[in-house]
């Protein structure tokens, strides 16, 4: 049963899991905008958006818990402090965007998103 359980397991265990939204949110920060499936953005977006509020601070706690969270990933954990805090100083919450784009694969139908701040 499901009691009490949030987010998706994306058909992978714990420690995948954490590596694919490790990875997306690594690619999503460098670049500032990737495609994906609609479930996987679905997931990233508050795991994103957390660390960007937590960015916020510039405080050497928020750098220290968000590289922790990320792996090491020193040039990600710069620019979430540095170029991203400082653009959404005065906005209180919704950085990210995701925009259908249409079905990917023949198979499966797999619905792809395009994530991206805003």
């Amino acid at each position: 049963m499901k009691h009490h359980k949030k987010g998706r397991t994306l058909g992978r265990d714990k420690e995948q899991r954490v590596a694919l939204l490790r990875s997306l949110t690594k690619s999503l920060v460098q670049k500032e905008g990737i495609v994906t499936t609609i479930t996987r953005a679905k997931e990233l977006r508050p795991y994103v958006e957390k660390l960007i509020t937590a960015s916020k601070a510039n405080t050497v706690a928020s750098r220290r818990r968000i590289s922790s969270q990320l792996g090491t990933a020193d040039s990600t954990v710069k620019k979430l402090h540095d170029t991203l805090a400082v653009r959404y100083a005065d906005r209180a919450g919704g950085y990210i965007r995701i925009t259908r784009i249409g079905v990917i694969g023949k198979r499966a139908a797999t619905e792809a998103a395009r994530i991206e701040f805003v």
